[in-house]
C-alpha cells in the first residue's frame, strides 16, 4: 500500500521558518516527480513547488525566493524549507506524487503562519 505521510506543520509567527517533510512508502518515486499543494481556508489546492527525479524544480510566484524544495531518491523524500512565511501562506499543506496513472497524495499538514 503506497503512503506519503507528511510531517513538520504547525505554527510560527510570520518571518519565521518551517521545514515540511513527506515520506513515501509502498512505491519507489526516484523516478517520478513529486511535489507539494497547499490549501488556504476555503480556497482552491494549488500547487506550491514540484521536483523532478533529476532535480529540477519549479514554483508558484507567491513563494519563489522563499521556498526551497528537494528530495532524496535514496530515502523516497520530498522536504519543502519555507523561510519568511507570511500569514498568506497559511493553508494546510499536501504532499503529491504522481506514478503509473495514479496521483497518490498525503494526508496534509497545518501550516498556521500569525501575524
Amino acid at each position: 500500500q503506497v503512503q506519503l505521510v507528511e510531517s513538520g506543520g504547525g505554527l510560527v509567527q510570520a518571518g519565521g521558518s518551517l521545514r515540511l517533510s513527506c515520506a513515501a512508502t509502498g512505491r519507489s518515486f526516484s523516478s517520478n516527480t513529486m511535489g507539494w499543494y497547499r490549501q488556504p481556508p476555503g480556497k482552491q489546492r494549488e500547487l506550491v513547488a514540484a521536483i523532478t527525479s533529476g532535480g529540477r524544480s519549479n514554483y508558484v510566484d507567491s513563494v519563489k525566493g522563499r521556498f526551497t524544495i528537494s528530495r532524496d531518491n535514496a530515502k523516497n523524500t520530498v522536504d519543502l524549507q519555507m523561510n519568511s512565511l507570511k500569514p498568506e501562506d497559511t493553508a494546510v499543506y499536501y504532499c503529491y506524487a504522481p506514478w503509473g496513472g495514479v496521483d497518490y497524495w498525503g494526508k496534509g499538514t497545518l501550516v498556521t503562519v500569525s501575524s
